[in-house]
Protein backbone atom coordinates (compact mmCIF):
# COMPACT_ATOMS: atom_id res chain seq x y z
CA UNK A 1 0.00 0.00 0.00
CA UNK A 2 1.78 3.58 -1.01
CA UNK A 3 1.99 5.86 1.90
CA UNK A 4 -0.73 8.36 0.89
CA UNK A 5 -3.57 5.26 1.20
CA UNK A 6 -2.00 4.36 3.77
CA UNK A 7 -2.19 7.34 5.83
CA UNK A 8 -5.60 8.36 4.16
CA UNK A 9 -6.91 4.94 5.63
CA UNK A 10 -5.18 5.92 9.56
CA UNK A 11 -6.98 8.95 9.64
CA UNK A 12 -10.37 7.31 8.22
CA UNK A 13 -9.66 4.81 10.87
CA UNK A 14 -8.99 8.01 14.22
CA UNK A 15 -12.09 9.83 13.04
CA UNK A 16 -14.55 6.71 13.17
CA UNK A 17 -12.91 5.63 16.31
CA UNK A 18 -11.42 8.24 17.79
CA UNK A 19 -8.52 6.64 19.43
CA UNK A 20 -6.17 4.11 17.44
CA UNK A 21 -3.19 1.68 18.43
CA UNK A 22 -0.76 1.17 16.58
CA UNK A 23 -0.74 -2.08 16.61
CA UNK A 24 -4.04 -2.44 15.00
CA UNK A 25 -3.19 -0.32 12.68
CA UNK A 26 -0.24 -2.08 11.46
CA UNK A 27 -2.41 -5.49 11.20
CA UNK A 28 -5.19 -4.18 9.51
CA UNK A 29 -2.66 -2.28 6.73
CA UNK A 30 -0.54 -5.13 6.51
CA UNK A 31 2.60 -3.35 7.21
CA UNK A 32 5.36 -2.82 10.19
CA UNK A 33 4.93 -1.08 13.50
CA UNK A 34 7.59 0.93 12.24
CA UNK A 35 6.04 2.17 9.14
CA UNK A 36 3.08 3.11 11.63
CA UNK A 37 4.73 5.06 13.56
CA UNK A 38 6.11 7.15 11.32
CA UNK A 39 3.16 7.49 9.11
CA UNK A 40 1.80 8.49 12.73
CA UNK A 41 5.03 11.38 13.22
CA UNK A 42 3.83 12.81 9.53
CA UNK A 43 0.37 13.11 9.74
CA UNK A 44 0.66 14.63 13.37
CA UNK A 45 3.17 17.22 12.16
CA UNK A 46 0.21 18.00 8.78
CA UNK A 47 -2.46 18.45 12.18
CA UNK A 48 -4.19 15.38 10.86
CA UNK A 49 -4.05 13.20 14.42
CA UNK A 50 -1.98 13.71 17.49
CA UNK A 51 0.40 10.92 18.56
CA UNK A 52 -0.39 8.94 22.19
CA UNK A 53 1.51 6.40 24.04
CA UNK A 54 0.84 3.24 21.51
CA UNK A 55 -1.83 5.12 19.14
CA UNK A 56 -3.19 8.16 17.91
CA UNK A 57 -6.18 10.44 18.50
CA UNK A 58 -8.19 12.71 17.00
CA UNK A 59 -6.24 16.14 17.00
CA UNK A 60 -8.29 18.61 19.37
CA UNK A 61 -10.03 15.92 21.09
CA UNK A 62 -10.03 17.92 23.88
CA UNK A 63 -10.42 17.87 27.17
CA UNK A 64 -14.28 20.04 27.01
CA UNK A 65 -15.24 18.38 23.87
CA UNK A 66 -18.16 16.45 24.38
CA UNK A 67 -19.56 14.34 21.80
CA UNK A 68 -23.60 14.07 21.65
CA UNK A 69 -25.47 10.61 21.93
CA UNK A 70 -26.45 10.03 18.84
CA UNK A 71 -22.81 9.63 17.10
CA UNK A 72 -21.94 7.99 19.87
CA UNK A 73 -24.14 5.16 19.97
CA UNK A 74 -22.89 4.43 16.11
CA UNK A 75 -19.58 3.63 17.69
CA UNK A 76 -18.39 0.29 18.89
CA UNK A 77 -21.67 -1.09 19.13
CA UNK A 78 -20.35 -4.99 19.31
CA UNK A 79 -17.80 -3.91 22.07
CA UNK A 80 -20.38 -2.05 23.95
CA UNK A 81 -22.92 -5.08 24.24
CA UNK A 82 -20.41 -7.77 24.84
CA UNK A 83 -19.48 -4.92 27.81
CA UNK A 84 -23.48 -4.56 28.95
CA UNK A 85 -23.94 -8.35 28.49
CA UNK A 86 -20.99 -9.10 31.13
CA UNK A 87 -22.78 -6.27 33.61
CA UNK A 88 -26.00 -7.23 33.79
CA UNK A 89 -24.83 -10.61 35.54
CA UNK A 90 -23.76 -8.51 38.22
CA UNK A 91 -27.78 -7.27 38.52
CA UNK A 92 -30.38 -8.99 41.05
CA UNK A 93 -33.81 -8.92 42.05
CA UNK A 94 -34.86 -6.38 44.13
CA UNK A 95 -31.51 -4.24 43.73
CA UNK A 96 -31.24 -0.67 44.03
CA UNK A 97 -28.84 -0.14 40.59
CA UNK A 98 -27.36 3.48 39.76
CA UNK A 99 -27.06 4.03 35.59
CA UNK A 100 -25.11 7.03 34.88
CA UNK A 101 -25.88 8.39 31.25
CA UNK A 102 -24.08 7.00 28.09
CA UNK A 103 -24.67 4.79 25.46
CA UNK A 104 -22.53 1.83 27.21
CA UNK A 105 -24.97 2.36 30.29
CA UNK A 106 -27.73 2.41 27.77
CA UNK A 107 -26.90 -0.50 25.96
CA UNK A 108 -26.68 -2.27 29.69
CA UNK A 109 -30.26 -0.77 30.49
CA UNK A 110 -31.34 -2.59 27.29
CA UNK A 111 -30.42 -6.03 28.68
CA UNK A 112 -32.17 -5.63 31.86
CA UNK A 113 -35.27 -3.59 30.92
CA UNK A 114 -36.75 -6.93 30.77
CA UNK A 115 -34.96 -8.38 33.60
CA UNK A 116 -34.86 -8.75 37.31
CA UNK A 117 -37.28 -5.89 39.06
CA UNK A 118 -34.86 -3.17 40.11
CA UNK A 119 -35.28 0.12 41.45
CA UNK A 120 -33.12 1.77 38.59
CA UNK A 121 -31.70 5.44 39.31
CA UNK A 122 -30.58 7.06 36.18
CA UNK A 123 -29.55 10.62 34.64
CA UNK A 124 -30.49 9.71 31.40
CA UNK A 125 -34.41 10.32 30.12
CA UNK A 126 -32.87 7.55 27.25
CA UNK A 127 -32.68 5.02 29.75
CA UNK A 128 -35.43 5.73 31.46
CA UNK A 129 -37.44 5.34 28.79
CA UNK A 130 -36.18 1.80 28.26
CA UNK A 131 -37.73 1.01 31.71
CA UNK A 132 -41.11 1.99 30.95
CA UNK A 133 -43.69 0.63 30.96
CA UNK A 134 -42.03 -2.22 32.70
CA UNK A 135 -41.56 -4.09 36.27
CA UNK A 136 -39.14 -2.33 37.05
CA UNK A 137 -39.35 1.33 39.43
CA UNK A 138 -36.85 3.77 37.95
CA UNK A 139 -36.31 7.24 39.70
CA UNK A 140 -35.28 9.90 37.22
CA UNK A 141 -33.24 12.38 39.03
CA UNK A 142 -33.86 15.90 37.35
CA UNK A 143 -31.02 18.75 36.06
CA UNK A 144 -29.50 20.56 33.05
CA UNK A 145 -28.87 18.74 29.99
CA UNK A 146 -25.73 18.13 28.22
CA UNK A 147 -25.03 17.12 24.39
CA UNK A 148 -24.37 13.54 25.83
CA UNK A 149 -27.86 13.61 26.87
CA UNK A 150 -27.03 13.54 31.00
CA UNK A 151 -29.03 15.59 33.29
CA UNK A 152 -26.47 16.87 35.99
CA UNK A 153 -25.62 19.98 38.21
CA UNK A 154 -26.90 21.09 41.66
CA UNK A 155 -30.35 19.29 41.58
CA UNK A 156 -29.12 16.26 40.41
CA UNK A 157 -26.68 16.31 42.49
CA UNK A 158 -28.87 17.16 45.37
CA UNK A 159 -30.83 14.15 44.69
CA UNK A 160 -28.44 11.56 44.43
CA UNK A 161 -27.11 12.82 48.55
CA UNK A 162 -30.42 11.23 49.31
CA UNK A 163 -30.15 7.88 48.31
CA UNK A 164 -28.40 4.77 48.68
CA UNK A 165 -27.49 1.94 45.76
CA UNK A 166 -26.40 -1.37 45.77
CA UNK A 167 -24.20 -1.14 42.91
CA UNK A 168 -23.44 2.00 40.03
CA UNK A 169 -22.66 1.46 36.44
CA UNK A 170 -21.04 4.37 35.32
CA UNK A 171 -19.53 5.24 31.54
CA UNK A 172 -16.73 7.81 31.20
CA UNK A 173 -15.31 9.89 28.75
CA UNK A 174 -12.22 8.67 29.50
CA UNK A 175 -9.35 6.68 31.35
CA UNK A 176 -6.10 8.24 32.13
CA UNK A 177 -2.92 6.77 34.52
CA UNK A 178 -3.10 9.85 36.07
CA UNK A 179 -6.09 11.26 36.37
CA UNK A 180 -8.26 8.20 36.58
CA UNK A 181 -11.43 8.34 35.29
CA UNK A 182 -12.76 11.65 33.28
CA UNK A 183 -15.59 13.72 32.01
CA UNK A 184 -15.06 17.42 29.44
CA UNK A 185 -18.05 18.36 31.72
CA UNK A 186 -17.56 19.73 34.56
CA UNK A 187 -21.26 19.68 36.25
CA UNK A 188 -21.18 16.07 34.91
CA UNK A 189 -17.87 14.58 36.75
CA UNK A 190 -19.46 16.69 40.16
CA UNK A 191 -22.97 14.22 38.98
CA UNK A 192 -20.86 11.54 38.43
CA UNK A 193 -18.91 11.84 41.90
CA UNK A 194 -22.38 12.37 44.14
CA UNK A 195 -23.83 9.13 41.85
CA UNK A 196 -20.55 7.58 43.18
CA UNK A 197 -20.63 8.19 46.99
CA UNK A 198 -24.38 7.02 46.73
CA UNK A 199 -23.59 3.62 45.89
CA UNK A 200 -22.23 0.70 47.37
CA UNK A 201 -20.09 -0.89 44.79
CA UNK A 202 -18.91 1.12 41.34
CA UNK A 203 -18.79 -0.70 38.14
CA UNK A 204 -16.94 1.64 35.22
CA UNK A 205 -18.45 0.52 31.84
CA UNK A 206 -15.69 1.70 29.26
CA UNK A 207 -14.70 0.15 25.92
CA UNK A 208 -10.81 0.38 25.18
CA UNK A 209 -10.84 3.84 22.87
CA UNK A 210 -11.47 5.86 26.64
CA UNK A 211 -7.90 4.84 27.31
CA UNK A 212 -5.65 8.03 27.23
CA UNK A 213 -8.85 10.33 26.70
CA UNK A 214 -8.28 12.92 29.09
CA UNK A 215 -11.30 15.54 30.01
CA UNK A 216 -10.97 18.53 31.81
CA UNK A 217 -12.48 17.15 34.96
CA UNK A 218 -11.84 13.76 36.86
CA UNK A 219 -14.96 11.78 38.10
CA UNK A 220 -12.73 9.02 40.49
CA UNK A 221 -8.89 7.34 41.03
CA UNK A 222 -9.04 3.96 39.37
CA UNK A 223 -8.82 2.78 42.85
CA UNK A 224 -12.19 4.93 44.21
CA UNK A 225 -14.03 2.20 41.93
CA UNK A 226 -14.68 -1.53 42.44
CA UNK A 227 -14.32 -2.61 38.94
CA UNK A 228 -13.75 -1.85 35.47
CA UNK A 229 -15.44 -3.90 32.51
CA UNK A 230 -14.12 -2.89 29.16
CA UNK A 231 -13.20 -5.15 26.03
CA UNK A 232 -10.66 -6.93 24.63
CA UNK A 233 -9.21 -4.01 22.38
CA UNK A 234 -7.57 -2.77 25.70
CA UNK A 235 -4.05 -2.44 25.38
CA UNK A 236 -1.69 -4.33 27.45
CA UNK A 237 -0.67 -0.73 29.50
CA UNK A 238 -3.76 -0.42 30.38
CA UNK A 239 -4.62 -3.99 31.79
CA UNK A 240 -1.70 -3.87 33.82
CA UNK A 241 -2.27 -0.25 35.19
CA UNK A 242 -6.38 -0.96 35.43
CA UNK A 243 -5.34 -4.27 37.29
CA UNK A 244 -2.96 -3.00 39.36
CA UNK A 245 -6.08 -0.57 40.79
CA UNK A 246 -8.92 -2.32 40.47
CA UNK A 247 -10.50 -5.35 39.60
CA UNK A 248 -10.60 -5.72 36.00
CA UNK A 249 -12.77 -7.82 33.50
CA UNK A 250 -11.99 -7.94 30.14
CA UNK A 251 -14.79 -9.45 27.53
CA UNK A 252 -14.23 -10.88 24.13
CA UNK A 253 -15.82 -9.55 21.10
Amino acid sequence: MLAAARHQAIVDAVQRERVVRISDLAAQLGVSLMTVRRDIEQLEEGGKLERIHGGAKLPGDASTHEPGFELKSTQLTAEKRAIAVEAAGLVHEGMAVGLGAGTTTWALARELADGPRITVVTNSMRIADLFHPGGSTVILIGGERTPSDALVGPIATAALKQLHLDVLFLGVHGMDAQAGFTTPNLLEAETDRAFVAAARRTVVLADHTKWGLLGISSIAAFDDVDEVISDEGLSAEARRVLGERSKLRVVPV
